[in-house]
């Protein structure tokens, strides 16, 4: 939930206005929305160059893993994850919240995966490569912003 939303439900479930220390913390957060925004568009800008140099590091690292198999299927469904789970990292830093991930990138993952019989060390290795591919792209000060994402993600994929 974002921290607009999640102060907005505080407040009506408590039935009071919202706090100095609320209303300065979504000053905080407009303040800094022109940068969330310039990195998901950055990211977004560049999905393929990501996903394509995170899939190559990725099959350099994990040789034997079903999408490297040769399989074109197998290939083309590990691609197009990898570009999901990078559009959720953009949701997650636009609103500036972890529940996008949360939510659409975690909940059941594990067992979709375990029932393919993809190993999660694997999955969890090819996301440190699309963090990796990334921040390639990004100044320290926005990969300071984007990391924590993609780590809370890596650390909810991990076995």
């Amino acid at each position: 939930m974002s921290i607009i939303t999640q102060a907005i439900a505080n407040a009506d479930r408590e039935a009071r206005y919202l706090s100095q220390g609320e209303l300065n913390a979504l000053r905080s957060f407009f303040e800094d929305g022109d940068q969330r925004l310039r990195i998901a568009s950055i990211l977004t800008a560049n999905i393929e160059k990501i996903v394509e140099k995170g899939s190559e590091a990725f099959w350099q690292r994990c040789q034997i893993t079903p999408s490297n198999s040769g399989n074109p299927t197998f290939r083309a469904s590990c691609l197009r994850d990898q570009g999901w789970y990078v559009r959720l990292i953009t949701y997650a830093i636009v609103v500036g919240d972890i529940d996008p991930i949360q939510t659409s990138g975690l909940k059941g993952a594990k067992e979709m995966y375990r029932s393919l019989e993809i190993p999660l060390r694997n999955v969890v290795e090819c996301m440190r490569c699309l963090k990796d591919a990334a921040l390639d792209l990004l100044t320290l000060e926005d990969r300071a912003e984007v990391g924590p994402y993609f780590d809370y993600l890596i650390q909810g994929m991990t076995p």
